[in-house]
């Protein structure tokens, strides 16, 4: 089974994440949203499936990475997250119960050793995109629409 496949984020404590992000944006030209930048690529072995990672500067009293005295979260992509969860629980691996599930896909959280907050990303599984149409196809949509 596999288990990390790629890093799906990068999240870190920030005094003035607008800050930031426009630094980032200005000097070294990332593509920034509100919430931060998407970088995105292409799946090493299906070069047809976009992916990303994205980073993220948090405001310093955000309570999503857990205690406060940890500055950062990775979030590591993973293909199964209900597979890998059961294995680490095997483990014993600190596995917090809770799993999200969102349109942009499914999200759970572990500690490590040193009690660093590690999210778990399983992407949606991309839909196929459309066919194109054939030039028999596009004609019998002309003549309908007429």
């Amino acid at each position: 089974m596999k288990r990390v496949t790629g890093i799906g984020g990068i999240f870190f404590r920030a005094d003035d994440p607008k800050r930031l992000r426009d630094w980032y944006a200005r000097h070294l030209g990332l593509p920034m949203m509100q919430y931060g930048s998407v970088v995105r690529w292409r799946e090493f072995n299906d070069p047809k499936r976009e992916a990303y990672t994205i980073w993220s500067p948090f405001p310093r009293d955000t309570k999503y990475f857990g205690d406060k005295s940890t500055d950062f979260m990775i979030n590591f992509r993973v293909e199964d997250l209900d597979a890998v969860l059961k294995a680490l629980r095997k483990e014993r691996v600190h596995v917090e119960e809770r799993v999200e599930e969102l349109k942009y896909g499914r999200f759970a959280w572990v500690r490590d050793p040193e009690g660093n907050r590690v999210e778990l990303w399983q992407p949606p599984a991309q839909t196929p995109r459309p066919r194109k149409r054939t030039r028999e196809k596009k004609a019998k949509t002309r003549r309908r629409s007429k």
